[in-house]
């Protein structure tokens, strides 16, 4: 099957000429080992029942004789011969060589290793694929090229239509779903790793035996307020209601499907722009992919035929997760922006060098004049706090209104309605 393109192929070239080794992390199916194995011209899998036994019994003995391939060398499940990490960093070690080896592996299982990896390994974090990397957006709008003061084209036209979208969102960017040849295969694996998730990954990551219902109830309680400023104290009551569970139990499941990369909170951005008691400081709460929100409360994409509601905090979290795809190459980070005058930004997308974009998310037509409202208005709050004495805040150095419409433009304010459909880094 022919490989399709990822974000991470840039970051993991330049991590691997920066260091010895690489180990990739993101959930379960997003792709780690297949983006791997382009890179890798030596590959050692674990779980490869031919030769499995006899892998495991030389990383056991004599871990440095695996190291011996043409490099870069690919472990793939290497939490199954965890003495694997500490031959790999003492090569690198002596060696002083980057590029040497990378390392993929299961989300689901927690290893521990006598030794960090630190200035030897670095961990890059994997999604599943964006719109762009599937090949549902056509890419006319790019970050990069917006952040870098290029002319934007007024005319972003998207050919991913309504229905698409929802399907999109519903299936996911797993790429397994995304080369199955059916629409009902292609919805499956969502609801497959749900299940997964909860019958089975969520004990065997620290192996702790874990309550699968529990699981579900609280992946059901957090799709059903994704995208919203909810404490998880309210989710704790959500999921509580039957019984069963208590709080520090709640929070061990969460933290262990943060671990297992399902969970993905967004931060606040929290500017001195007005008072510091009006922001509202709250993690926005998400998932990595909306499909598993989706999945969770058991929907189809016909359901949000009558519910537009719901589906405007799935379309955001599909927005979130390619933002955070497509900023990544720049070494982005991801916020968002409320007070409690109910001024937001749905996204607040930092680089490293203080540049930065607020954006708001809206489903149709109907939401963007509140949305460009919203954006004006923030600006208009820094320009006016520059004017004061004391430190000053950078202004914005784009506004943007990411739709789910297949016409954007730029407005006369400087405002820009991109289709989500024509975005890319």
């Amino acid at each position: 099957m022919e490989y399709r393109p990822r974000i991470v192929d840039s970051q993991l070239k330049l991590r691997m000429e920066a260091f010895g080794a690489v180990q990739i992390v993101g959930p379960k199916g997003c792709g780690k080992t297949t983006t791997a194995k382009q890179k890798a011209r030596t590959v050692i899998e674990f779980q490869d029942e031919d030769n499995r036994d006899e892998y495991l019994q030389i990383a056991e003995e004599k871990p440095s004789r695996l190291l011996r391939g043409e490099k870069p060398v690919l472990f793939d499940e290497w939490q199954d011969a965890p003495k694997i990490w500490g031959a790999v960093r003492k090569d690198v070690d002596d060696s002083g060589l980057n590029g040497q080896y990378i390392l993929t592996g299961s989300s689901s299982r927690k290893t521990s290793v006598p030794h960090t990896g630190t200035m030897r390994i670095s961990t890059l974090k994997m999604l599943p694929m964006s719109l762009f990397e599937s090949g549902e957006s056509n890419g006319k709008a790019s970050l990069s090229e917006l952040f870098s003061g290029a002319d934007p084209d007024d005319s972003w036209t998207s050919e991913l239509d309504f229905d698409g979208l929802v399907f999109a969102i519903c299936r996911g960017g797993w790429p397994k779903a995304i080369n199955n040849p059916t629409r009902e295969s292609k919805l499956l694996v969502a609801e497959d790793l749900v299940q997964q998730t909860c019958d089975v990954d969520i004990s065997n990551i620290d192996g702790i035996n874990r309550n699968p219902e529990w699981a579900r109830r609280i992946l059901r309680s957090y799709s059903r307020n994704i995208c919203q400023l909810t404490d998880r104290t309210n989710i704790y009551a959500d999921v509580s209601v039957e019984g069963g569970m208590s709080e520090p139990t709640f929070y061990e499941y969460i933290d262990a499907l943060e671990r297992l990369h399902i969970i993905r909170d967004i931060d606040a951005w929290n500017p001195a722009i007005r008072s510091r008691t009006a922001i509202r400081s709250k993690t926005k709460k998400n998932l990595i992919d909306p499909s598993l929100a989706v999945a969770s409360m058991g929907l189809y994409p016909e359901y949000f035929d009558r519910d537009f509601n719901t589906l405007g905090f799935m379309f955001e979290s599909l927005v979130m997760r390619d933002l955070q795809a497509y900023s990544s190459v720049a070494g982005g980070a991801l916020s968002y922006y409320h007070d409690r005058y109910d001024l937001e930004a749905d996204a607040v997308l930092h680089l490293k060098d203080g540049r930065y974009a607020i954006i708001e998310v809206k489903l149709g037509q109907k939401g963007i004049a509140d949305g460009v409202r919203n954006l004006n208005t923030i600006e208009s709050l820094i320009e006016k706090k520059n004017q004061e004495d004391g430190p000053k805040i950078r202004s914005p150095d784009l506004k943007i209104v990411i739709t789910g419409t297949e016409e954007g433009y730029v407005r006369d304010d400087g405002v820009m309605i991109i289709p989500v459909g024509c975005l890319k880094p």
